[in-house]
């Protein structure tokens, strides 16, 4: 099999020359070389770039038209700005929140609340809240992520002309996403999802930038990319954990990149191991060390903003909401002592540790046997059943005249007070969890018998350092079962009627989860005017920076798998290539107006089926290969192949790299998590048209290919490939036949998204109100639209 380079025809060799001199030779390759690049980067001529220039101002105006039209529209809150407009004003107060995204997309939404005198003393509490009463500036705060919207479809544009396709190509990739009424819709909105499109986007055009210099490494805007892109990537993970899938996407295609450097064979000549290792090593540094900095930074800026206590408090161990000035948990942290009464909570469900006289049943549903003891549950209300006193362990019924302050180590006893028995754990299988042990209480006199072993638990503090003592809020700890080992556990899975649908207590046997954690609310045995609660006032508790991001780290990444419950508007991923369904955002009942979250199907419906042809195109080819006709460069022209695996396999990667892997993921989904994945559809389609519709071979012509090299040198620099004309633009091709054939198709393509789009606008800008037969006949595949009756 022949390979796209082969195909192609050497110069013919020049007349003999005296031989220059090394040095002089060296500068005019080297100059040679940068020309070659300059080709590269843009069509040759001026001539040849007055279109391409033109059609991106045009497409840039008409995506600000069309992310700014109606702004203002609705003066309400807005399906999530209840949540991303809260953190703006959080930020702007202040006031310490938690979020499972990462900080940047929210930092940009402060910024503009900032720059416009907003002080932040609307909390976007309520769906439907009026802006204009409550005097925000919802217009600025919208108008960020519509200026990122807006600036995401000349980066489409940029993308396709720095990858050398023709202009009708350009604009067909940039056109899907401009008259997209879902990429519209959620760049209109104070979300975040605009400013991860759009630095998802910006990341493909940096590193397409970086990779044609490849040829010329080490220069300075081959660092400049290089490190623009790393940048870029930084950007993605710092406003969504799904910018991953970027990562995912650009680091394949530098695998792919660094094994050809490897090749020994290398068309360009080998590269020394240690050259090799310059490269591997540069890459690291731009991007991986470089975003991992610029990520850490926004956190540095998140946790230097969020200076008070606030909502987020909750999510955070003791010792880091006492870095937080105001800090109620810090005010109201007592210490504890053995005899008092306690009420004990769970740290992440918040129900307290609660029982009552009633019994476990006999027989549960699966027909295990229970010990019939006295029930042990999450109670999630304050009650007089939830108290506790902490004795010591010793066998003894009367605790009279021993005191001393509980500490980290202890074993203690709990003896429930409305019933007067001891709360214990043995070897039988919980209601819900056959392999977690059952808890229960037993009377006194059996916990000073022959079960006091089982009544024993050892009181660990979190990150405890030897025998310190326990404090009330402030002293989250696991309560292990001494004999067993397994940890005191509570999940929110409600008990049968029997349980009066409380949460089931039980003993986990991994004992190490984070979700064991208890801690002391309340202690009600002491009086209001005692010692024991007057406090001095302390100076606040300093925790160093990578100990803090560890700690919100791991609970943003826990509290993110945990967004499991059930959505009216969630969607499964096999809904979204085909737009099967969208989300409801707004509504206004007596104009009948609504935003309705929908693509436009027209061009998603396009992209999807562009994709399956591309499918069937790489599996057409492979198989004719195997049968040794190479179709594609004998068709088509050389280095189609390499062209259509390289440069669209490369857009098509990533779009699986941002869709299949929300197949692996067990939280909730919407629709607006696929348009990352549209985006590389789109340039799939465009990238597509082009290779469909230019099916005139191309004529090779020499003399448009001038042979540049670069000397070998201590950087590993060698000889540079022909600039061969299948990789310059359409425009500037010798002997391409006219553009009229993909002029024609890019124009029914064109005319047919624009078309969907208009149909559907109504329900993206939320105006006008559509009559019962205008909804209807909008639910083309039966959309859960308002008012269609």
């Amino acid at each position: 099999m022949s390979s796209a380079s082969s195909s192609l025809r050497h110069r013919a060799a020049a007349p003999t020359k005296k031989p220059p001199s090394k040095d002089a030779a060296a500068k005019v390759e080297l100059r040679r070389g940068s020309q070659a690049e300059r080709r590269l980067s843009r069509p040759s001529t001026a001539d040849s770039q007055w279109d391409y220039k033109l059609a991106l101002s045009i497409i840039t105006l008409l995506a600000v038209a069309t992310r700014f039209y109606g702004l203002g529209h609705p003066k309400e809150v807005v399906f999530d700005e209840v949540h991303f407009g809260k953190f703006a004003s959080y930020y702007l107060q202040r006031t310490y929140f938690f979020d499972v995204h990462p900080p940047l997309g929210k930092l940009l939404f402060a910024l503009m609340g900032w720059f416009v005198g907003y002080d932040g003393h609307f909390l976007f509490d309520n769906i439907g809240d009026s802006y204009i009463a409550n005097k925000v500036p919802y217009v600025a705060f919208r108008a960020m992520p519509a200026f990122l919207g807006a600036l995401t479809v000349p980066v489409v544009f940029l993308i396709m002309w720095e990858s050398a396709y023709s202009l009708p190509a350009c604009v067909v990739a940039a056109s899907i996403v401009l008259f997209d009424n879902a990429h519209i819709g959620q760049t209109r909105l104070i979300l975040l999802d605009a400013t991860l499109v759009f630095a998802m986007s910006v990341s493909v055009l940096c590193y397409v930038r970086f990779y044609k210099l490849r040829h010329a490494p080490f220069g300075r805007k081959w660092w400049k990319w290089l490190l623009l892109t790393g940048i870029s990537l930084s950007s993605v993970i710092s406003v969504k954990y799904v910018g991953v899938f970027t990562f995912f996407t650009i680091g394949a295609a530098v695998a792919i990149d660094l094994w050809g450097l490897l090749d020994i064979n290398r068309r360009q000549g080998a590269l020394s191991l240690p050259a090799w290792g310059k490269h591997f090593g540069a890459r690291v540094f731009g991007l991986i060390i470089v975003p991992f900095l610029f990520y850490l930074f926004w956190f540095q800026v998140h946790f230097a903003v969020l200076s008070r206590s606030g909502p987020g408090d909750d999510f955070m161990s003791p010792e880091f909401q006492q870095t937080l000035s105001d800090n109620v948990m810090a005010m109201n942290s007592y210490g504890v002592e053995y005899l008092d009464l306690v009420t004990i909570r769970h740290k992440d469900t918040k129900a307290y540790l609660h029982s009552h006289p009633d019994k476990y049943p006999l027989r549960y549903e699966d027909g295990r046997v229970s010990s019939q003891g006295q029930q042990v549950t999450g109670y999630p209300y304050n009650d007089t059943n939830n108290q506790w006193q902490i004795l010591p362990w010793q066998p003894s019924s009367d605790y009279e005249g021993i005191s001393g302050p509980v500490r980290n180590g202890d074993l203690i006893k709990l003896k429930h007070m409305v019933t007067s028995t001891i709360l214990l754990s043995h070897d039988v299988a919980s209601p819900h969890y056959p392999t977690n042990q059952e808890f229960t209480t037993v009377s006194v006199e059996e916990a000073s018998g022959t079960r006091h072993n089982d009544t024993l638990f050892e009181l660990k503090i979190e990150n405890g350092k030897g025998k310190q003592d326990l404090k009330s809020r402030s002293g989250h700890f696991k309560l292990i079962h001494h004999p067993t080992k397994v940890a005191m556990w509570t999940h929110t899975t409600p008990l049968p009627e029997w349980g009066f649908k409380q949460q089931e207590i039980n003993g986990n046997k991994n004992a190490q989860q984070t979700s064991n954690i208890w801690f002391i609310e309340d202690l009600p045995s002491v009086p209001a005017g005692s010692e024991r609660l007057k406090k001095e006032p302390k100076a606040l508790k300093h925790m160093p920076f990578i100990r803090k991001w560890f700690e919100l780290q791991r609970a943003m990444f826990f509290h993110n798998n945990a967004l499991t419950s059930s959505h009216p508007y969630a969607s499964q991923p096999f809904h979204w290539p085909f737009l099967l369904r969208g989300v409801s955002f707004w509504t206004k009942t007596d104009t009948r107006e609504q935003i309705y979250f929908l693509g436009n199907p027209i061009g998603w419906w396009l992209a999807s089926s562009v994709l399956a042809v591309f499918i069937g195109i790489m599996a057409a080819d492979q198989l004719s290969l195997r049968r040794g006709i190479d179709v594609l460069d004998e068709v088509w022209g050389p280095g189609t192949r390499s062209r259509l695996y390289n440069s669209t396999g490369f857009f098509f990667l990533a779009w699986a790299a941002h869709y299949l892997p929300f197949y692996l993921m067990g939280r909730q989904l919407f629709l607006h998590h696929y348009l990352p994945a549209h985006l590389a559809s789109a340039l799939v389609t465009g990238a597509l048209l082009e290779f469909i519709f230019n099916i005139d071979p191309i004529e090779v012509d020499e003399r448009a290919a001038p042979q540049t090299s670069l000397p070998n040198s201590k950087d590993g620099l060698a000889q540079a490939p022909p600039v061969d004309v299948h990789r310059l633009p359409l425009r500037t091709r010798p002997g391409a036949q006219s553009q009229l054939v993909m002029w024609a198709a890019a124009s029914v393509v064109l005319s047919a998204v624009i078309g969907g789009w208009l149909y559907f606008l109504p329900l993206t800008y939320g105006k006008p109100g559509l009559s019962v037969e205008q909804v209807l006949a909008r639910k083309w595949l039966g959309y859960d639209l308002h008012f269609a009756k």
